[in-house]
């Protein structure tokens, strides 16, 4: 067995300088903006443990298990550090998105080493030194920020180094800053202007702010049926924008706590050693001066419902007032926010949402495990019309996800797999005959995280034309007969609720579906909308290309896709109206008195 220089990520200064043979530990080390450098060099990539998708799924399931083990822990902890007495979904909804990235995250990273060590002979490490407190974030959306760039990755393989008690050689590299390891090159003033105007539309709200009313922020509604929603139901239309989390001077003294364990396994002892350094600020040394921020606020008080697509995740400030009217007996309403729900094998953030939500609202689908789990549409296409252009171009519309994993769903995880995905983007234009490959236009994904997509495009399909997010997609569909899903989300929902004509493809291995969603893909499938390999897809288009809307339009066709889009990506005749209905439904029924936890609630 050849010994080998372990490198964690893909920061320099960390790899070896002689010409040493190399074990990267994952494709996320290699960026494509240094191919040249190594190419050159002796290495080899570690097997990524998460290649085996069986053991991806069967981590989940073992990961929500510690998951709500560590939820009920930190509760208690955190409860008694504060002089507090919350319930667990008091602390589910503040604390549960960072607490489940957390633990899937450093499961992976400790996964990763300790599979590496156990296979390979290892020559050494480097390991950069940290200002003390430099990787603890403030808050959920610092976090996410964190977790995807080298940086904060590094120090974390560090510290699962220190803990297996691999020797290491300490580099002498101390950064005031954390700085990404990509750049987004998109610049523009229009998020400054928004963000102005919806400070004065917040103050605005906040004057005509009444007790009791519905409280509506990040609805997924466009702007003017947001209004119109809620004069429909009674109350003068109010925009509330998110609020920053006071930046709080991290007391170390605070964080020598470790949850105590009786458990064997080395994974639970490591998480439970780590969580009081890494938890946010804001749940710790700041918890005080968040609650007083969202009492400040003229936020109104207990009202009628709280309802949101997305605020439950990042936005720390919301989610804590949320939790203190839940607990006074406010219903909280969850809106889904984006494709894959409700189809997904597995999904951490489906599983978080339903769990905190005391009904969450559907595109369409329902859950027979769960009363909670309500169809009422999807609004995605709300107000949009969309004719393909018979004479237009093929829109291929890429994702990306960061090179790291960094929360747990049915989807390709980490470099690896992402740049699996990415070849198949490329086999799907090699398989189309030449003269249609300048026909297509491929959206790239406005972050590139590192794998130099754009690059890859311009070497290997030099025909295509390429946008790089500048453009709306409404725009972009205009010139457009055809539009190519290529991942299990969003896009291709919108595309085909609108009924335009739309192929997918995607490699299954790697967007697995739960079993009630698997007879409605089966069923597109057999009429030519989606599609296992790359190849098939690009036979498909070049078939139907030149009559396109005769495909499409056809009676199979439209049925197949009718009925699937009545399950995924229902368009409700009076939308609003079904909105406003079940709304009125849950805070009739589900507004109740204040009350104190249920015993099985308790800390």
């Amino acid at each position: 067995m050849v010994s080998r220089f372990l490198v964690t990520t893909a920061l320099e200064e960390t790899w070896p300088t002689n010409n040493e043979s190399v074990l990267f530990l994952g494709e996320w080390c290699r960026l494509y903006s240094r191919k040249a450098e190594w190419e050159a060099m002796d290495a080899v990539v570690a097997t990524y443990h998460w290649d085996d998708r069986k053991k991806l799924h069967s981590d989940y399931l073992y990961l929500q298990v510690l998951h709500e083990e560590l939820l009920i822990e930190l509760s208690a902890n955190l409860n008694a550090i504060h002089g507090v007495a919350h319930s667990i979904r008091y602390w589910r909804i503040i604390i549960g998105p960072w607490l489940g990235y957390f633990t899937q995250v450093l499961f992976d990273r400790w996964s990763m080493v300790k599979q590496v060590l156990l296979e390979n002979e290892i020559s050494g490490v480097r390991v950069r030194q940290s200002n003390q407190g430099q990787h603890i974030p403030i808050d959920m959306t610092s976090f996410i920020s964190m977790i995807i760039g080298d940086d904060w990755n590094e120090y974390v393989f560090g510290q699962v180094l220190e803990w297996m008690d691999v020797p290491s050689e300490r580099l002498n590299v101390v950064d005031d800053e954390i700085i990404p390891s990509y750049k987004n090159p998109r610049i523009s003033i229009i998020p400054g202007i928004r963000r102005s105007w919806k400070y004065l539309a917040t103050r605005i709200s906040a004057m005509l702010s009444r007790d009791n009313e519905y409280f509506f922020t990040s609805s997924y509604l466009p702007l003017k049926q947001n209004l119109y929603l809620q004069a429909r139901l009674g109350q003068i239309p109010k925009i509330w924008r998110s609020i920053a989390v006071p930046n709080s001077a991290i007391d170390f003294a605070k964080r020598e706590w470790q949850l105590p364990t009786s458990s064997l396994d080395e994974f639970p002892r490591l998480v439970r050693k780590l969580l009081g350094e890494h938890i946010p600020s804001a749940y710790l040394e700041g918890y005080a001066d968040l609650v007083a921020v969202t009492k400040q606020f003229p936020f109104p008080i207990k009202p009628s419902l709280i309802y949101t697509c997305n605020a439950h995740i990042g936005d720390d400030v919301f989610k804590t007032w949320a939790a203190e009217n839940v607990e006074a007996g406010v219903p909280l309403v969850i809106g889904q926010h984006g494709g894959n729900f409700g189809m997904a094998l597995w999904s951490f953030i489906d599983e978080h949402q339903i769990a905190i939500a005391d009904r969450f609202l559907t595109w369409g689908w329902s859950d027979k495990e769960s009363n909670k789990v309500t169809p009422v549409g999807s609004f995605i296409g709300f107000g949009k019309s969309c004719q393909p252009n018979k004479d237009g171009v093929a829109l291929l519309v890429e994702m990306s996800v960061p090179r790291y994993s960094y929360h747990m769903y049915s989807s390709p995880v980490g470099a690896g797999q992402t740049k699996s995905y990415f070849a198949d983007q490329h086999r799907f234009i090699a398989a189309l005959p030449a003269v249609l490959r300048p026909q297509v236009v491929v959206r790239l994904y406005s972050t590139d995280y590192g794998y130099g997509e754009k690059q890859q495009f311009q070497e290997r399909s030099p025909n295509v034309e390429l946008d790089e997010g500048f453009q709306s997609m409404a725009k972009l569909v205009g010139k457009a007969r055809l539009c190519i899903g290529t991942y299990n989300a969003t896009t291709y929902l919108e595309s085909m609720s609108l009924n335009f004509p739309t192929i997918i493809f995607w490699n299954p291995k790697h967007w697995e579906l739960r079993s009630s969603a698997i007879p409605f893909f089966e069923k597109l499938r057999t009429v030519g909308i989606l599609h296992d390999t790359p190849e098939s897809a690009a036979l498909h288009m070049a078939t139907v290309w030149d009559d396109v809307e005769g495909w499409w339009e056809s009676v199979e066709v439209q049925l197949v896709r009718s009925e699937f889009c009545e399950r995924y990506a229902r368009l409700p005749e009076k939308p609003l109206a079904a909105l406003g209905d079940v709304l009125q439904d849950v805070a009739l029924k589900m507004r109740a008195p204040p009350k104190h936890s249920a015993p099985d609630e308790t800390c």
